[in-house]
């Protein structure tokens, strides 16, 4: 229904060659989800399961629960030191501008439920992601290592992981934890594309998009339907203005929050050939206060004049190579040039991932500054007259 309404939105739009290619992807689903500590200070928690984690018995599991400070501490405990055990993972994401924190802590969802059940865990919690004080936990996808079985994961809420963490420095704690979620086979997702056609084929073609898929918690207005309304409406205030020189694609991937495969399907069909610029925005809809350029030395003066087009909305100029984000990264480390245009991030993930993410918490205000800003890096990058040619790419990791 997502992919029907967006062909049928940009086409009114007027974008041409408005298509879906789609792709395969494996689904899982959410069953239920409860957790309570049992014993002498009953009480039930929040918790959200992680995507693609494991599932419990049907009626669950109860056990002592084992804490750990950091997925380091969790990494260092001797092997089979959890069999029969409940994991927690704690950590200490703190709020941050640029969302670093987020890059820092994130490998407690990635990586512990799978390195707790190596060392015989039932399951594994985990603090929630994300900088707020509610009882609202943060769901998100978790990895688990190819031909193993996925184990239970879930997320409990930051309020509820301090009552657990204030019970564990008092003594034992036993919780029940009941996730039943299940995998259910593989279907058909797919990404959205439409393009400005450009005056000059030979001129290559700019890419801007976001994704069109969200966790099922909330609506996804933050992350990442301002994404996708961002990137359309810039391209299509461009294309209002007269054709640019450069064909514009907008792309609206689908299936990133379960592992990016709207991302790889597109390199793996479209690969980067003809493809001079990408650029994406995934990071809420907060105001853009700075702007990260990563084009080959030739390109400073392009750079230099996207700069002075964004000066004017409160920009600055930031010091480190765009990488592109989730899902247009893998061009990026093919070769191909991008720009940055980071969000203010300060309260990003009080909603990220939760049931908060709703409308209302888009300001409108920032939401414009957000299509201004993109529509003038949009205007300069696809009319620049000069080459902008692919970069090395970077070293495979």
């Amino acid at each position: 229904r997502a992919r029907e309404w967006s062909m049928a939105r940009l086409t009114s739009m007027g974008f041409a060659n408005v298509r879906v290619e789609e792709f395969d992807m494996p689904v899982w689903v959410r069953g239920a989800e409860s957790a309570e500590i049992v014993g002498e200070s009953p009480q039930k928690l929040a918790v959200a399961a992680l995507g693609r984690s494991g599932a419990t018995p049907r009626g669950g599991v109860t056990a002592e629960v084992v804490g750990f400070a950091s997925v380091d501490e969790l990494r260092a405990a001797p092997a089979q030191s959890l069999r029969g055990k409940i994991a927690y993972v704690s950590h200490r994401m703190t709020r941050t501008q640029d969302g670093s924190s987020y890059g820092y802590w994130g490998a407690v969802r990635r990586t512990a439920p799978a390195l707790a059940a190596e060392k015989g865990a039932v399951a594994t919690v985990i603090r929630s992601l994300g900088t707020d004080l509610t009882r609202g936990p943060h769901t998100g996808v978790t990895t688990t290592p190819e031909g193993r079985r996925p184990s239970p994961a879930g997320a409990l809420s930051n309020v509820d992981a301090d009552q657990l963490e204030r019970l564990l420095a008092k003594g034992p704690v036993r919780m029940k934890l009941v996730l039943t979620p299940r995998f259910t086979g593989r279907q058909r997702s797919g990404n959205v594309i439409a393009e400005v056609p450009g005056t000059d084929p030979a001129a290559g073609v700019v890419l801007v998009g976001g994704h069109l898929d969200s966790w099922d918690l909330g609506t996804g207005a933050v992350d990442d339907a301002a994404g996708v309304a961002i990137t359309a409406a810039a391209a299509k205030r461009v294309m209002d203005a007269g054709r640019p020189r450069r064909t514009i694609r907008v792309v609206w991937f689908g299936a990133e929050e379960v592992g990016i495969e709207g991302s790889a399907a597109y390199l793996g069909r479209n690969g980067t050939t003809g493809l001079v610029f990408a650029s994406e925005s995934d990071f809420g809809a907060d105001r853009v206060w700075r702007a990260d350029f990563n084009f080959a030395p030739s390109n400073a003066p392009l750079a230099d004049r996207v700069m002075a087009a964004l000066a004017p909305l409160g920009i600055a100029r930031g010091a480190d190579p765009a990488t592109g984000g989730p899902d247009v990264g893998n061009l990026v480390r093919a070769g191909v040039s991008a720009i940055d245009l980071q969000q203010d991030g300060t309260r990003y993930f009080d909603l990220h991932h939760t049931p908060d993410d709703t409308f209302d918490k888009v300001d409108p205000a920032q939401l414009r500054q957000n299509v201004a800003a993109w529509t003038a890096m949009l205007h300069v990058v696809a009319n620049a007259p000069e080459e902008i040619p692919q970069r090395p790419a970077a070293p495979a990791r």
